[in-house]
């Protein structure tokens, strides 16, 4: 059964997201035709692999969270319909937090003041597919994510 997943990332000034969830296959785009990138994301028996654009996810679970990189940067991430974590290294990095009430999810990556605040729809996926999905999208499209790259 396909489910859509879809919402926006930075409000009026952010880009859309749009990702079909076949199974536990979850293929997508960040933003537009012009500025985008494809997601393509596998959830497995260990955790999540895939691409965005053409950099890697590679995140496993260990010991309840999902940890691992999202191209060069390193992603943490707890809980199920609601979501909190880490995305880059101590110094520059995003605080990530999400809250699911009902197919909503609606979360923010990094500060009140710098950072961006996300709304998707989930349809029947849990809170932590929407924010892993936000984080990737996130590195695909900000530059300042994905500086590293």
């Amino acid at each position: 059964m396909e489910d859509l997943l879809k919402g926006r990332l930075g409000g009026d000034s952010g880009f859309d997201i749009r990702c079909a969830i076949d199974g536990d296959h979850i293929v997508g785009r960040a933003g537009g035709k012009l500025h985008g990138q494809d997601i393509d994301l596998e959830i497995t028996e260990k955790g999540v692999q895939g691409t965005v654009g053409d950099s890697p996810v590679s995140i496993q679970l260990d010991a309840g969270e999902l940890k691992g990189n999202v191209g060069r940067e390193k992603l943490t991430l707890r809980g199920v319909d609601r979501v909190t974590g880490f995305f880059g290294e101590p110094i520059v990095g995003w605080n990530v937090s999400a809250q699911q009430t009902g197919t909503q999810l609606y979360g923010r990556l990094g500060s009140t003041v710098l950072g961006r605040e996300f709304q998707l729809e989930l349809g029947s996926a849990p809170g932590w597919v929407g924010a892993l999905v936000a984080v990737v999208a996130f590195y695909a499209l900000e530059p300042r994510a994905s500086a590293t790259r």
